[in-house]
C-alpha cells in the first residue's frame, strides 16, 4: 500500500492488487459533501428507472422473449452515452472531480466472461431484476425483490470466499 497527497491536500491510499482500485481518504468535510451528492444522485438514477419503466418485471419479461424493442433502446443508448464517453475522456485527457487522471485499463477477454454473463442473464431473467434497479424495484412497492437483493449479497460473498480458487 502507498499513500501520497494530492494538490488539494487529501491524502490517496493506492492499494497495489489484481483490482486496479485506487481509494481516496477524504476530509469528513469533503467525504459529507461527496456522500450528498450520490445520495441525490442515486435518488435522481432511481426516479430515472422507475418513470423509463425499466424495472418493471413486465418490461424485462418482454425483452427476454424478445416481444418488445424497448429495454433494448434503452440499454442501446447507454451503451452509446457510454461509448461517447470513454471517447471524450481519451480525447481530451479528462479528469476526475477531484482532479486525477482517469486510467482506462484495457482487459483481457476469457471464457469466464461469457460463462458469467450466461449465469447474470438467466438470474434477470428468472427474477425480473438486475443489480442496478433493485433498490428503485423495492422502493417502489415491489417488496418481494428483497428476496433478489439477499440473494445477490449472498452471491457476491460466495464469489469472494471462492475467487482465488477460480480461473481468472
Amino acid at each position: 500500500m502507498e499513500t501520497s497527497t494530492n494538490i488539494s491536500g487529501t491524502k490517496k491510499i493506492n492499494i497495489v492488487s489484481d483490482t486496479d482500485f485506487e481509494v481516496e481518504d477524504l476530509t469528513s468535510q469533503t467525504k459529507g459533501t461527496h456522500l450528498l451528492v450520490y445520495l441525490a444522485l442515486g435518488i435522481l438514477f432511481g426516479i430515472f428507472l422507475v418513470k423509463s419503466e425499466v424495472i418493471s418485471w413486465f418490461r424485462i419479461q418482454e425483452m427476454f422473449r424478445l416481444q418488445s424493442f424497448h429495454m433494448y433502446g434503452v440499454i442501446g443508448s447507454a451503451v452509446i452515452t457510454g461509448a461517447i464517453s470513454v471517447w471524450l475522456i481519451k480525447k481530451y485527457n479528462i479528469r476526475s472531480a477531484s482532479g486525477e487522471k482517469i486510467v482506462l485499463v484495457n482487459k483481457q477477454f476469457h471464457k469466464g466472461n461469457v460463462y458469467g454473463g450466461l449465469l447474470f442473464g438467466s438470474g434477470w431473467a428468472l427474477t425480473g431484476a438486475c443489480p442496478g434497479p433493485l433498490f428503485a424495484q423495492i422502493g417502489n412497492g415491489a417488496t418481494v425483490v428483497i428476496i433478489t437483493l439477499l440473494s445477490a449479497i449472498a452471491g457476491t460473498w460466495v464469489y469472494g470466499k471462492l475467487r482465488d480458487r477460480l480461473p481468472h
